[in-house]
């Protein structure tokens, strides 16, 4: 067993241990310089540390021992909420206390929010702080929307030759409520603690009627807009209004050893949503929710087009997703292109689908998905493991003739592409409708889907479904790989309940 610190700031560390994903924690026995911590899960924050001090992890897991020595990094002062007259009692209005706190911090300091519960609209960051949310704290999100500023989505410059975007809506230029803890334009932040931030939805408000806009589209739990080099580990995000972390047209973001949880049946309470960024990690986060675990998006086709920021390099490693729709989905708000993506050392339970790409006619030919990579991954209860969808019925016309049509339309400006799909060391159990499901268009077929090592085998009492949200598609249950228009399907090793090679059914492949 190797420990190793990945990642450390003045007051906490973060350490991974190379044991799975669902080793039992309560085997795990960890001390900090003598004193016992806990250690909760292979990816494990460890909190109530002091500033430049000399540190020995250890860590016992059965008969098998580790250690790792690190120092804690620089502070230069600590500001408490609490003495800027934040009250935490869950009953008054703390934003102002805790703003002003924010307002007021240095640069390489702590804004601290120690034990309590603290009622807020929006909280907004400043460059070059760190912001602790203590065990036991909790920022509670007012429900009442009208108590939330809204971000226009689009602002025209004075001289009407420019514009200032800060409202997004499912990838267009759209008015919203400002996230819950916002930053637009900074850098240098680090958000930790084992604090909660809670968003205090339910169905009687922001979850009602979520599809009408009512005074501004909803916000998230933290909305970050081009902002560079923002660290987020540690805490537990809840009950969300909508997408829970949204990072956009940002650089150089690392969300690490998270817990994301939102009710199976709550509306569009994606956990991570990265739009048109580039150098993402995320890495330890556990998810339960009701949407779609990690979404990669990079705008609709004004956004893609005006802009031309696609997503890229992003990095997924060691995490659990759970109940979701899709445990890493692929769009459909990709117009700016999808590019270097890496999921590895995962485990996907019971969501609806594992990989799960989403585009269609009218996304553009700046819609470019390549250099897909699945390694090294688990799946039980997955009900289609592995999904590449080109028809995807989104959108007031997404049902139009011109998207679902499934015979060949010339090549033009609206033109999606799926280049390269890569799945290696992949094993699935106890899967309901279908292996995989890849349809591209006729005119532009996926270029190459390359399976490698893959075992998938069907729960005894599989269900019947749709593996793929497109028209004219029926019901179906315990199929094996379906491809239509691909060029080029390369299977090696792949066993599909206990069939191999060419026995288990494979239809449609394109020329």
């Amino acid at each position: 067993m190797d420990i190793k610190i990945i990642r450390k700031g003045a007051r906490f560390a973060e350490a991974e241990l190379s044991l799975p994903l669902d080793a039992d924690t309560s085997d795990i026995k960890a001390a900090i310089n003598g004193k016992p911590v806990s250690f909760k899960g292979a990816i494990s924050y460890i909190g109530n540390l002091k500033p430049e001090t000399d540190y020995v992890l250890s860590v016992s897991y059965r008969n098998e021992t580790a250690e790792a020595e690190f120092k804690t990094d620089y502070e230069f002062v600590t500001l408490d909420v609490r003495k800027f007259g934040a009250k935490g009692d869950g009953i008054n209005d703390d934003t102002v206390y805790i703003q002003a706190a924010v307002s007021a911090c240095p640069e390489n300091s702590r804004v601290l929010i120690p034990k309590g519960r603290y009622l807020v609209t929006n909280i907004f960051l400043k460059s070059n702080i760190n912001l602790e949310l203590s065990e036991g704290a909790e920022l509670i999100a007012n429900n009442n929307r009208y108590s939330h500023p809204i971000f226009p989505g689009m602002i025209e410059s004075y001289d009407g030759n420019d514009e200032y975007n800060l409202g997004t809506w499912e990838g267009n230029p759209l008015k919203m409520f400002a996230g819950i803890i916002t930053g637009v334009d900074i850098s240098g932040v680090t958000i930790y603690g084992e604090g909660t931030i809670n968003g205090n939805a339910t169905h009687e408000d922001w979850w009602y009627n979520e599809k009408v806009m009512v005074g501004a589209f909803r916000p998230r739990l933290l909305f970050l807009n081009r902002c560079r080099n923002i660290t987020v580990c540690g805490l537990t995000f809840k009950d969300s209004p909508s997408w829970t972390i949204h990072p956009y047209f940002s650089d150089d973001i690392c969300l690490s050893a998270l817990r994301i949880n939102n009710p199976c049946n709550s509306p569009n309470t994606d956990g991570i949503d990265v739009e048109s960024c580039h150098n993402v990690k995320i890495e330890g986060v556990h998810f339960t929710l009701g949407d779609d675990c990690i979404a990669l998006k990079s705008g609709k086709i004004y956004m893609g087009r005006k802009y031309n920021v696609p997503s890229e390099n992003i990095h997924i490693r060691r995490c659990i997703m759970e109940n979701g729709h899709g445990a890493v989905t692929l769009g459909s708000e990709m117009s700016a292109g999808i590019y270097g993506v890496t999921v590895e050392d995962c485990l996907f339970k019971n969501t609806d689908r594992g990989l799960r790409i989403k585009t269609r006619r009218g996304r553009g030919d700046k819609a470019v998905i390549d250099r897909i990579l699945f390694r090294n991954i688990d799946m039980d209860g997955v009900k289609t493991p592995f999904v590449a969808n080109c028809f995807y019925f989104c959108d007031p016309d997404g049902r139009t003739a011109y998207v679902q049509d499934r015979n060949y339309h010339p090549v033009d400006e609206r033109t999606p592409h799926i280049k390269s799909l890569m799945f290696e060391e992949i094993r699935c159990k106890n899967c309901h409708i279908a292996a995989a499901y890849f349809i591209g268009l006729p005119e532009r077929k996926i270029g190459e889907i390359s399976m490698k090592n893959v075992k998938v085998s069907y729960a005894e009492n599989a269900e019947s479904g749709v593996p793929a949200m497109l028209c004219g598609i029926e019901e179906m249950s315990r199929r094996g790989v379906i491809a239509e228009n691909v060029e080029k399907l390369t299977l090696e090793n792949v066993e599909i309940n206990g069939q191999t090679g060419e026995t288990f059914e494979l239809i449609n492949i394109g020329e």
